[in-house]
């Protein structure tokens, strides 16, 4: 395992449990099919924003330490605030710009690796889609 890679905050991300959600009003998987990954997240809406997610990942410690904190950051966030941050994540990554997040600080080892960004992305681009949808 590369140490640089996959650092502790890494590591400790991607071994909490996830998050099972009852009653979700909404849901959103997207698939990376250059490595597997899987991501699902399940949201619960009030007033247009994030109540509660949950979240299910079958996929690398990358992708899942990512959808850790997506979904640790879901909350109170509509459908501006997730795409911004999808934004954030992404130019964090592609562009070197800071960390808008202090616990995004963990990816910034994934930067040179242009083939792992998208590991990263993919919850983030899952929870950009399930608040872009109507929420009946």
């Amino acid at each position: 395992m590369n140490e640089e890679l996959y650092g502790e905050a890494i590591k400790d991300l991607a071994a909490r449990e996830p998050v099972v959600l009852d009653g979700a009003d909404a849901s959103a998987t997207l698939d990376n099919p250059l490595c597997g990954d899987r991501v699902t997240l399940d949201v619960r809406m009030e007033g247009g924003r994030v109540a509660a997610i949950g979240h299910r990942v079958k996929g690398c410690l990358l992708c899942k330490a990512a959808a850790t904190l997506a979904a640790g950051t879901a909350p109170g966030l509509g459908a501006e605030g997730a795409a911004r941050l999808l934004d954030q994540v992404s130019n964090m990554l592609k562009t070197g710009a800071e960390p808008a997040l202090p616990a995004l600080a963990a990816f910034i080892p994934v930067r040179p690796h242009k083939s792992r960004h998208a590991c990263v992305l993919l919850p983030f681009k899952a929870l950009a889609k399930v608040l872009a949808a109507p929420i009946p």
